[in-house]
């Protein structure tokens, strides 16, 4: 298997070197994800780009983070699971939440459960989902905003999984303690 590079400020290809530095800044440190996109700037800043989106939406931080772990359970990201479970308690969700998810439970909130089961649905069905599973969702106060900006988490969650998945990229010492392996399927 190819190795990829961890770049910093300084080795990164020129169009990567301000988000580098930008992460540095914000977060005390390049996150091993954005080190490995370096090699790819328009990566990187795709990556970027819906990651800002994303965090804009129209979902609340626990539904956004629903979504982010869902995710990266199915696509049994060893990076991000770690990496949103850091993040997500920074955001105030709840421990029941976050662990419910990571061991492949039922989250012990119906309208949270809907949308990780919407969730689930778009992602393994490769976005063709039943009227009926629509409805589903919306009987617990979603809409077709909430479609679309489960479409987004998506696409930006497959540019880091896949990255990861390819580059086996070091889970951040940040975020070590929340390692995790995917269990067994439900």
């Amino acid at each position: 298997m190819s190795t990829y590079t961890l770049h910093t400020p300084e080795t990164a290809p020129d169009e990567a070197k301000e988000i580098l530095a930008g992460a540095k800044k914000t977060m005390g440190f390049v996150p091993n994800l954005y080190a490995t996109m370096a090699q790819s700037p328009e990566l990187l800043k795709s990556y970027k780009y819906l990651a800002d989106s994303f965090a804009s939406n129209s979902l609340n931080a626990d539904e956004r983070n629903v979504v982010w772990l869902v995710i990266n359970y199915e696509n049994n990201c060893h990076y991000c699971v770690p990496a949103h479970t850091g993040i997500a308690k920074s955001q105030g969700v709840s421990d029941d939440i976050i662990n419910a998810i990571r061991d492949g439970k039922t989250i012990p909130n119906a309208k949270l459960e809907a949308l990780a089961e919407f969730t689930r649905q778009m992602l393994n069905q490769r976005g063709v989902v039943t009227d009926e599973q629509v409805q589903a969702l919306f009987a617990h106060g979603y809409d077709n905003t909430t479609v679309l900006d489960v479409i987004l988490g998506l696409a930006h969650k497959t540019l880091s999984n896949y990255t990861n998945h390819v580059a086996n990229t070091p889970v951040d010492e940040a975020f070590s303690k929340f390692a995790w392996t995917k269990p067994d399927a439900k």
